[in-house]
């Protein structure tokens, strides 16, 4: 029997996101940054952050598959206790050699938990709230991942630069053991289904299950995914890559400075998705899927300013706040584009198949992310002294591939 929006259960796993996100943004902010400070090479960055995105893209279909065939609470806790693990172990030896190589599987290991964790998360959503509350749900989904993702970053860069990576670590362990202890007392609707076989054929006829959906009966999620790998890997990947480029080598000297500038754009990302899931929440009504590709075509016309900007001021604080508002623009657009897109996906997808096809959709998005960050690592290295010239060429791809996106959606009934 499903509940209203804010039953007992849903905000246990509120509360649950919020201590757990803001360790999984903390952490995954200051591990790259410390990379970053150690190399300064934007190319190995970019490879790094490539090979992290890897484990998520391929353990995002499994941990759908999972989240239909066990109870999703368990999953929950189970991943939150491991990520604890994790970091206590990368603590104890990033003392000794090979820290490249460490940093490198750890951050490899959260993606892949972040990959298998989201489709528990939202599939978890229906099954909590009416049908009619989904846009609202998923937009307070949304915000508590903003909001972490607002005071990770911030609180991050200031515990970086004052107490070292150690004071992060310590702090994210923390707060992974409390959300799985938290979420141990959640209680989510869940229906045992047949095993069907050995586990390679589970795999394979649910795979093919969530596929079949999309494809024949659903075309426009499988549209939808591919203009989101193309957002993906010109757009979101810019970004990921872009920003702690070029604020901490390009436009910012000093390093204790820039680091703390970091965290205060990181923050403005966050608080753009914020406020686009509150207005997705308060709007809801107003934001139908009709529309959700002018969120896209504003997103990526944002670039356009942050490009003017470089080519004018090399460096300084002026490209800086016209980087850190554009991209506050474009996480509000992105923030409400993505809520419609999973209100959308949950409305139309039958319970048994839900976590499945939401992981497919993640899975395959994310399959730009990769490519993305070796990329633009490759081009800001390239481009060095240029740099607004990598920002217009995103620009204008992005915007194209948003015109499209604009154009099949406006069709949807």
């Amino acid at each position: 029997m499903k509940r209203n929006l804010f039953s007992r259960d849903f905000v246990l796993v509120i509360i649950g996101q919020i201590i757990s996100l803001f360790g999984n943004a903390t952490i995954r902010f200051a591990l790259p940054l410390y990379l970053l400070n150690q190399t300064g090479s934007s190319m190995l960055y970019g490879a790094v952050t490539a090979c992290a995105f890897l484990p998520a893209v391929l353990l995002s279909p499994v941990g759908g598959i999972v989240a239909d065939r066990v109870n999703k609470r368990n999953i929950m806790v189970a991943l939150d206790f491991f990520t604890a693990f994790l970091i206590v172990s990368f603590h104890v030896l990033m003392g000794g050699d090979h820290l490249i190589v460490l940093l490198t599987l750890t951050l490899m290991i959260l993606y892949g938990i972040a990959g298998a964790y989201q489709p528990a998360v939202s599939a978890s959503v229906p099954a909590l709230v009416e049908q009619e509350h989904l846009m609202e749900a998923n937009s307070v989904i949304n915000m508590i991942g903003s909001l972490a993702a607002l005071l990770g970053p911030v609180l991050g860069g200031i515990l970086y630069s004052a107490y070292g990576l150690e004071a992060v670590l310590s702090v994210c362990t923390v707060c992974f053991l409390c959300s799985a202890v938290m979420e141990i007392f959640i209680k989510i609707p869940f229906a045992k289904q047949e095993k069907g076989g050995r586990l390679w054929e589970i795999i394979r006829k649910d795979f093919g299950e969530s596929s079949r959906f999309i494809r024949q009966e659903k075309p426009v999620i499988g549209k939808a995914v591919l203009l989101a790998c193309g957002i993906n890997l010109f757009l979101s990947s810019l970004i990921g890559v872009g920003l702690p480029y070029l604020i901490t080598e390009v436009l910012v000297p000093e390093a204790e400075r820039a680091n703390r500038l970091y965290g205060f754009a990181q923050g403005a990302l966050a608080a753009g998705g914020l406020a686009g899931g509150i207005c997705a929440g308060i709007f809801a009504s107003r934001f139908s899927i009709k529309k959700a590709g002018n969120m896209l075509v504003i997103s990526a016309f944002c670039l356009l300013p942050t490009g003017s900007a470089l080519l004018l001021f090399s460096s300084g604080m002026v490209p800086y706040f016209v980087l850190t508002v554009c991209c506050f623009l474009i996480m509000v657009c992105s923030t409400i584009f993505s809520v419609q897109i999973m209100s959308f996906v949950q409305a139309g997808t039958p319970p048994a198949l839900i976590g499945k096809v939401i992981a497919l959709m993640l899975s395959v998005s994310m399959c730009a992310n990769p490519l993305g960050s070796v990329l633009y690592g490759a081009l800001f290295e390239v481009c060095a002294g240029c740099e607004y010239m990598v920002i217009f060429f995103a620009g204008i791809v992005s915007i194209l591939i948003a015109l499209c996106a604009r154009k099949i959606f406006k069709s949807e009934e």
